[in-house]
């Protein structure tokens, strides 16, 4: 017979955050302690923290890929595709000049 210890945490959490994980556990009939037990489980076999959520760009950074997409769109400001390294190279050393 295995005798499970537990306990309670007690974590702080935006309202609506809370309401939206509660409500996706129950379609698939589980509390939402049993996901957060799920996430901590895994957290301490693997070691690992994985967020599937694409990071966010910073203000300064979204300005420089908007302006990389809109070259790109343009075709401005591109260079390459290199056959050989070799050419890459040679271009490369050409921008120290």
């Amino acid at each position: 017979m295995v005798i499970m210890n537990t306990t309670v945490i007690n974590i702080k959490t935006n309202k609506i955050l809370k309401h939206d994980a509660q409500k996706l556990a129950k379609t698939f009939g589980l509390p939402l302690s049993a996901v957060v037990n799920g996430y901590l489980r895994e957290f301490v076999r693997e070691k690992r923290i994985v967020f599937s959520e694409p990071p966010t760009p910073n203000a300064k950074t979204r300005k420089i890929l908007d302006r990389a997409i809109a070259d790109i769109k343009a075709g401005k400001n591109l260079v390459g595709p290199f056959k050989l390294p070799e050419e890459m190279d040679k271009f490369l050393d050409s921008l120290k000049k």
